[in-house]
């Protein structure tokens, strides 16, 4: 294993300043940045352990609900707010990893999880996102889990988080501060597509931290509904998956929200699928045209071109689950 230092922050400032020594990296709950050390993908000359961070709260504003970065997945989970009011979220973080994972992973590095593409983590093979300009072997090889929307020549791995595709469809807004102070950043625009630069995930600047996540609140928000199919039903990454939410007056649909998992090369919002239910009658009719609408664009490989009908099928339960339960089926 690479050697580092390890040192712990008690104020955010701190924290930030300590981002400036070459290397260095926060961890939080550490499940996936110590998995990725133990293999020698990451491999980081300094570690500053943020959990004495005052930031582990879910909070409700007069806007919605603010989650903080350092809040665990199973605490959102269950928390009564984020299950009333933003079920989505709820169902996508209990669907993900195991209870004990969930019990240590935060919400921050959630959202900074890296993928989980056999050829990103093996280092007996050549890589774009681990060493640029080495190439892209699952193009070509195993990529029956990879991604079909938002790929590049340079690499088609998905992002692995669920809950990133429930905060998408959510229009949440990620808040980071920095040495230059704090912004706001549209989780839509957080995470950047692979292009030419997929060693590029997100658009944290050196030295920033994410503080907290912020999600509105709305009907569709409230009558929403996350759905993921995956290879087990236990401790399993999604194949396809759909965040889905629906405002709903007399059968038809005044706004809705769409976006998917384990297609995309990032969480995929899928606008076209949402101009097509906007203002249309609840039907199967009507759910089976945002699909298609949702899956226009998709390059299939050799091993997952089974993806495309997946993902239809996926959403349109999803929608249909909104639509009959209100989202909590």
């Amino acid at each position: 294993m690479h050697p580092f230092s390890f040192s712990q922050a008690e104020h955010v400032d701190v924290a930030i300043a300590s981002l400036n020594i070459s290397g260095a990296k926060v961890i939080a709950g550490g499940t996936n940045l110590v998995d990725l050390i133990r293999i020698g993908v990451e491999t980081p000359n300094q570690l500053i352990d943020i959990n004495q961070l005052p930031l582990a709260a879910v909070e409700e504003t007069s806007q919605g609900v603010r989650i903080n970065a350092l809040a665990r997945m199973s605490a959102v989970a269950d928390a009564t707010l984020v299950r009333d009011r933003y079920p989505m979220v709820s169902q996508a973080l209990l669907n993900s990893a195991s209870p004990q994972l969930r019990n240590m992973a935060s919400i921050g590095g959630n959202l900074m999880q890296r993928t989980r593409c056999p050829y990103f983590r093996d280092q007996a093979f050549p890589c774009n996102k681990r060493q640029p300009g080495t190439g892209c072997p699952a193009i070509e090889g195993e990529n029956r889990m990879h991604a079909i929307l938002g790929t590049s020549r340079q690499c088609i791995a998905t992002h692995p988080s669920d809950l990133a595709v429930a905060l998408v469809a959510l229009d949440a807004v990620v808040q980071l501060r920095g040495p230059d102070g704090e912004r706001s950043i549209p989780i839509a625009s957080f995470h950047l597509l692979p292009g030419d630069t997929p060693e590029r995930e997100t658009v944290l600047q050196p030295g920033e931290l994410i503080i907290a996540v912020e999600v509105p609140a709305s009907d569709a928000a409230t009558q929403s509904h996350y759905l993921k199919v995956r290879d087990r039903a236990s401790y399993e990454f999604a194949l396809v998956s759909a965040a889905v939410g629906l405002d709903v007056d007399q059968g038809i649909v005044q706004s809705a929200r769409v976006a998917l998992g384990g297609v995309g090369t990032k969480p995929w919002r899928a606008y076209q699928a949402e101009t097509v239910l906007q203002g249309q009658s609840i039907s199967d009719e009507t759910f089976t045209a945002a699909a298609e609408a949702a899956l226009q664009g998709a390059i299939p490989r050799e091993h997952n071109a089974f993806k495309i009908e997946l993902a239809k099928r996926t959403l349109v339960r999803a929608l249909s689950t909104v639509a009959q339960t209100g989202g909590r089926a």
